[in-house]
């Protein structure tokens, strides 16, 4: 296999894309690609929940989470955002300020001007607050999960290897592997073949360079302007906030209708694969009576 061949999704990625209608709206240079499950054939009192992948990610950093909220009654729409995965790049910017007028846009023609429940990885995080923040009424609810750009800095840098030059699979898998434990994921045996199968499929098709927004309190200032209802949802062991986490609820409660800060125990900053079922549970419970 070349260097920079991009591998086929895993089998468990693949049958549950097997379950969703794709869809494509313009977006920048091209389209965003669009998943969809769980479409309503009516219109119900529920409200959509969009999710938002994380940095170097796609929908598939949602795969342990799609059929929970799926079988609690929702419709689930995913993006892949724009520079990621399947979706072209966005005609201006590298970062998550230039995500959400494509994104917006594309929910438009998905699903009119209803309001949904905006739930945020990581730069998916990001863009979420600053889509609830542009477009108030799209948001019904806002839940962040893992998401920076709070101008909060871990106490010791993290530190990601580079992998592109080795030669031999092995080698860039070994790579991959302490890097996701630098980053992603807090237990070494949530370092799964399928983790590391998502995390390089994903990495190949990242084309969003130079992104540093992360690095400062751009959504923390966002969410002063957010007027709907705002969750999180973190991993007590994330590498984002190791040794600052107690910084955290006070940055998030700069929105005015901040609710709750929910941490999940023995998972890092991929909480929501990490530990998916506590995380269901606690997202499910965000999300309120709804479901």
């Amino acid at each position: 296999m070349s260097r920079l061949t991009e591998p086929a999704l895993p089998a468990e990625a693949q049958a549950l894309l097997l379950l969703a209608t794709r869809a494509e709206t313009p977006g920048g240079s091209g389209v965003v690609v669009w998943h969809r499950w769980g479409e309503q054939s009516c219109r119900q009192c529920l409200s959509p929940v969009v999710l938002f992948h994380g940095g170097s990610g796609s929908w598939t950093h949602w795969l342990r989470n799609i059929p929970a909220l799926v079988q609690s009654g929702r419709e689930v729409l995913v993006p892949d955002l724009p520079g990621f995965g399947d979706s072209a790049m966005p005609l201006f910017g590298t970062d998550a300020d230039a995500v959400p007028e494509p994104i917006e846009q594309g929910l438009k023609i998905l699903l009119g001007h209803r309001a949904c429940d905006l739930v945020g990885f990581s730069f998916g995080g990001m863009v979420a607050g600053f889509i609830a923040a542009q477009f108030p009424s799209r948001a019904s609810q806002l839940v962040l999960v893992g998401a920076p750009g709070l101008g909060i800095a871990p106490e010791k840098a993290i530190r990601l290897s580079s992998w592109r030059h080795l030669p031999e699979l092995a080698q860039r898998d070994a790579v991959h592997r302490s890097n996701l434990a630098a980053l992603m994921l807090y237990r070494p045996e949530a370092i799964t073949e399928l983790a590391l199968r998502l995390h390089v499929a994903n990495l190949l098709r990242d084309r969003m360079k130079g992104r540093s927004l992360s690095r400062t309190d751009l959504l923390a200032r966002r969410l002063a302007q957010v007027r709907c209802p705002v969750d999180a949802i973190y991993g007590n062991e994330d590498a984002l906030y190791r040794g600052r986490m107690q910084a955290l609820e006070p940055a998030l409660r700069q929105a005015v209708g901040f609710a709750s800060l929910r941490l999940i125990e023995r998972a890092g900053h991929w909480v929501q694969f990490e530990r998916a079922d506590a995380f269901n549970e606690a997202l499910l419970s965000v999300l309120g009576p709804d479901l």
